[in-house]
């Protein structure tokens, strides 16, 4: 007899401004956390939450991500073409924003993306995102809710 899969969350932890929300979430699920960043991070000790430091280089983090997320898993990242590789490898994408992405929406934020990229190199001023505030944090925790009572739902455990 298999158990089923559990779930795990993966943190692109460098600049991540809902750590703290990801720990409250995983501690009342048990839910295995994973914050991996190139410099250290303080996580808590009393949890199942395993830092992991990887060396510096362009996608270093990422790369150790994607190639970890299977179904089942969350990954949290502002990071649109991790998010595109989270995705594509059947994991779900979360941004601290709480906007969730999958494989209807991905494309169109790897588009977006890479306009506003091309913009700003042809020396476009556009502004950047905006600022993070108390109503992403809620809508975030709201969202992280519903992906694991949804995982829950499709056999997953915690």
């Amino acid at each position: 007899m298999t158990s089923a899969k559990k779930i795990l969350i993966y943190i692109d932890a460098d600049a991540c401004p809902v750590k703290d929300e990801i720990y409250k979430v995983a501690d009342r699920y048990r839910l295995k956390v994973f914050v991996v960043a190139n410099s250290f991070i303080n996580t808590p000790r009393d949890m199942d939450v395993e830092r992991v430091i990887v060396p510096d280089g362009p996608d270093v983090a990422d790369d150790w991500i994607a190639e970890r997320a299977v179904p089942g898993d969350i990954v949290v990242t502002q990071d649109i073409p991790l998010a595109d590789r989270v995705v594509k490898a059947g994991a779900l994408a979360l941004s601290p924003k709480g906007k969730v992405f999958d494989e209807a929406s991905i494309g169109m934020a790897l588009a977006t993306r890479n306009l506003m990229e091309d913009l700003r190199s042809f020396g476009e001023q556009t502004g950047g995102p905006r600022p993070f505030s108390p109503k992403d944090r809620s809508q975030f925790l709201q969202k992280i809710d519903q992906i694991i009572q949804q995982l829950k739902r499709q056999g997953f455990s915690v």
